[in-house]
């Protein structure tokens, strides 16, 4: 098992169960006591977790911003079903603003087969992805969150404010019973309240994970968008 998939898992374990010692978590992740220990030091040293005698208990703030390559691990299955089902939504000759989550990265292969697009986007890796396939991109500049690789603050959304888009696809951390969108991150929810505002079809990116919860910060409500697509549903209204 690849060390990023461990420590997600790990990761998951300690928000479902709270605590976890060595002996359990060596068992059920086929690893040995050693390597957890140091998965269990790395996680620690980031902020996620405290270690105690024998194993660990969840640490720092419960809603911390999960790095990203472990965010890109999660829902791997998912996101990619919801990028091809997404990709209905893309035209040629389109203008596409794309957020900083790993969910909307998964549209890069997508967006790749598709003529003549522009891509406006605040994510960083994302912007190097599409660069890579040839495809036309503006990265939106500005303040870089270390852990997502994405751009906030006022120069990105200068940036976005500049620009008309046909479609935004764009995530968060949780859509409630309501249908209210919510996220741990003020500058990325204020970047993407531009995004919205600038674009003519809204897509909300959203597995199934993420249903039901809630987090500190709103971006308004499902209402709002022309679709939200999950990987149970084509579309979920």
């Amino acid at each position: 098992m690849l060390m990023i998939s461990r420590q997600q898992q790990i990761l998951e374990i300690l928000r479902r169960e709270r605590s976890a010692s060595v002996p359990y978590l060596a068992r059920v992740l086929f690893a040995s006591e050693p390597t957890i220990r140091r998965d269990l030091a790395a996680l620690e040293a980031q902020g996620y977790l405290k270690r105690v005698y024998g194993g660990a208990i969840l640490g720092g703030a419960p809603d911390r911003e999960i790095p990203y390559d472990v965010r890109a691990g999660e829902q791997g299955d998912a996101k990619a079903i919801m990028a091809r089902r997404a990709a209905s939504y893309l035209h040629k000759g389109d203008v596409i603003f794309l957020d900083g989550s790993s969910s909307a990265a998964h549209m890069v292969d997508a967006i790749a087969a598709v003529d003549d697009v522009l891509v406006v986007t605040s994510g960083a890796k994302t912007a190097i992805a599409l660069a890579e396939r040839g495809v036309r991109v503006i990265s939106t500049g500005g303040q870089m969150i270390t852990r997502s690789f994405s751009y906030v603050g006022s120069h990105a959304e200068a940036c976005v404010r500049g620009i008309r888009a046909d479609v935004v696809f764009f995530s968060c951390r949780g859509l409630s019973e309501a249908g209210e969108m919510t996220d741990i991150s003020i500058e990325e929810i204020n970047l993407r309240r531009v995004m919205l505002e600038r674009s003519r079809t809204r897509i909300l990116l959203c597995d199934s994970s993420k249903f039901g919860k809630q987090y500190l910060y709103s971006l308004g409500y499902k209402s709002d968008l022309d679709a939200v697509i999950s990987e149970l549903d084509l579309q979920q209204n």
